[in-house]
């Protein structure tokens, strides 16, 4: 994975800031991927553990797919709030505050007697956590943006999908000398190290011309902006919807692998295949999108995945569906999944460069709600079969296409995309 080390240092070219530290391309791409990647493993590394915890807590059937369905919906919610401090206050201290409330609410969730006040912690968790996920996007769109961000977002991913990819195998490690409640201490550890990180190597991004006041006129508006050019509210709602399909796999995956097709001790290895599938796309995506598009090489990505999902739905049919049947067509949507994710992301980005904090904050309240409700509803219908999952893959991609057309006034495939710079300014 090559990844340059070109030196960023934004705040000392544009005057904006004293902070004094400066950090290099590769440097910056890590931590963003890594931080990004706490809320993965605080996803994924649970999966394992679901059986046991239900046990535990006296949980009864799809019940348990709350630990991690109401984690998605409330850091969805929470994703309005970071933005807009960090579009004041600046981008550290929202982001150290974000990573500290992860850390104690991981311990918390470490130490709780009932399911109903796990539910609770992991609801706070994501809500106050949220930063963690909202942040990144703002914080690379205040130094690039254009076809370079979908670049520096695909490479974040790779590294970022690696952790969903090992997470499951983790937790079940984990597991083998310890019980679940081990597996939240891992994940507050891993909270201490990459805040230690950033709190002694990242720079402050926001320039003083950019930050914005606290004023509810001011931000309702700055969000209004971010979501009111009928190029950028495709990208941002079919993105929810196809990757609400995702979530429903996440959610519903532990049961598919040991029920349907009980194959309980490989689900570690069919997660990290399909979660790895994500990764080298992603990857793929790096070498490519600055030399085809986001455009292109996402709109390309979302016809196929509609492809996929058509087939994954008449194999869910058949009465003998196959766990090798599954898992190919699973791992393959999911990496289509990877052209399409930071490629819509940047597009939708690209054109608030000004409002970057405000724009990444209600583009992600967007997403991960509408992805973590249609997520849990898709999880929740688990009827000991693929074919939930396989229906709403297919409708995913579809009504996704439909969004992007309109987006596009019903042309695809449209040419890279300039950079836009500090001077930019939001498309009339």
């Amino acid at each position: 994975m090559a990844i340059t080390s070109t030196p960023l240092a934004p705040t000392a070219k544009r005057g904006a800031t004293r902070d004094q530290r400066t950090m290099g391309e590769t440097e910056l791409i890590w931590m963003m991927a890594l931080l990004m990647a706490l809320q993965a493993f605080g996803i994924d590394a649970i999966l394992p553990a679901l059986d046991d915890l239900a046990l535990a807590l006296a949980v009864e059937g799809n019940d348990r797919q709350f630990v991690v369905g109401v984690y998605l919906l409330t850091a969805g919610i929470g994703a309005l709030v970071p933005g807009a401090l960090a579009d004041r206050f600046g981008r550290r201290p929202i982001l150290l505050g974000s990573i500290g409330v992860y850390i104690a609410l991981s311990f918390a969730s470490a130490l709780v007697t009932s399911f109903e006040a796990l539910i609770a912690v992991r609801a706070a968790q994501g809500f106050f956590g949220a930063g963690i996920v909202a942040l990144p996007p703002a914080i690379i769109r205040d130094r690039v943006g254009g076809d370079k961000m979908a670049r520096m977002m695909s490479l974040i991913f790779v590294i970022f999908l690696m952790v969903p990819a090992l997470a499951p195998s983790i937790g079940e490690l984990i597991l083998l000398f310890a019980d679940w409640r081990a597996i939240f201490i891992a994940m507050a550890l891993q909270g201490i190290i990459i805040g230690s990180w950033v709190y002694f190597r990242l720079p402050e991004s926001l320039c003083e011309e950019h930050r914005q006041p606290i004023r509810p006129k001011v931000i309702a508006g700055n969000m209004a902006r971010a979501l009111s050019l009928p190029s950028v509210v495709g990208y941002v709602f079919g993105s929810a919807v196809v990757f609400g399909a995702l979530f429903g796999f996440i959610n519903s995956s532990q049961q598919l692998i040991t029920e349907t097709f009980g194959a309980g001790d490989l689900f570690p290895i069919v997660f990290g295949i399909c979660a790895g599938s994500m990764a080298l796309a992603s990857w793929s995506n790096s070498r490519i999108v600055e030399r085809f598009g986001a455009r292109r090489v996402s709109h390309s990505a979302l016809i196929a995945f509609i492809i996929v999902a058509a087939v994954q739905v008449y194999f869910a049919f058949q009465p003998d569906e196959t766990l090798w049947q599954f898992v190919p067509l699973m791992a393959v949507n999911m990496m289509l999944l990877g052209f399409i994710g930071s490629n819509f992301g940047s597009i939708a980005m690209n054109p608030f460069f000004a409002i970057a904090g405000a724009a990444s904050s209600v583009h992600g309240f967007v997403r991960l709600t509408m992805a973590a409700l249609l997520g849990a509803a898709i999880g929740y219908a688990y009827d000991g079969t693929a074919q939930p999952l396989a229906l709403s893959l297919l409708a995913g991609g579809l009504v996704c296409l439909a969004l992007v057309l309109f987006s596009e006034k019903g042309k695809l495939f449209g040419p890279p995309e300039d950079e836009m710079g500090p001077g930019a300014t939001l498309a009339e």
